[in-house]
């Protein structure tokens, strides 16, 4: 069974966090949520608290296949800051697993070089750190390995995206039939 990765940072957007988990879990795919922070619990940019999983520092990344950055500020801030987080992106594109970003967070994988060349989509405003990107005017788009999404009213089709990329279309199709999700 595929092991996905969401990360969870101070400020996190709640949907683009929560919807990615809801999905890949309806398709019967292994879902961690994981604390940047010392703390499970993690406070998102309106309010709501959740309770992650595990912390970054107890988690072992070898057994995962994929990651979600999810949007959202100060989030996307807080994870871009996160030195060893971004250790693990990099060594996630190295090894040429799934990689996808919300929102504002496609601005982590841009300033890592991980664009470059790429088509990619992000919150208006943040084209300019995406550095090397295509800009692409989709919801949300993939390109190689990575995914990307532009808002909030994208997190359906964001996670039904990583579902085709972990499962297969013909998944992600009856997923979204049942779940009335007009593609």
């Amino acid at each position: 069974m595929k092991h996905i990765a969401i990360f969870l940072a101070e400020g996190f957007e709640e949907v683009e966090a929560l919807t990615p988990v809801d999905v890949l879990r309806r398709a019967e795919l292994k879902v961690t949520t994981i604390s940047i922070t010392s703390n499970k619990e993690v406070c998102g940019s309106h309010n709501i608290t959740v309770l992650a999983d595990q912390t970054f520092e107890s988690t072992d990344f070898s057994q995962f296949d994929a990651i979600v950055l999810p949007g959202g500020m100060p989030g996307t801030n807080k994870l871009n800051e996160h030195a060893e987080l971004k250790k693990i992106i990099l060594q996630f594109a190295n090894e040429g697993k799934l990689i996808g970003a919300i929102c504002a967070a496609p601005l982590i994988l841009g300033e890592l070089n991980l664009l470059d060349k790429k088509e990619a989509t992000c919150y208006p405003g943040f084209e300019e750190r995406l550095k090397g990107a295509t800009i692409s005017k989709q919801a949300s788009v993939k390109d190689g390995q990575i995914i990307t999404a532009n808002a909030i009213g994208a997190a359906m089709q964001f996670s039904l995206n990583l579902v085709t990329e972990l499962c297969g279309k013909q998944v992600s199709d009856k997923l979204a039939l049942k779940m009335l999700v007009r593609q």
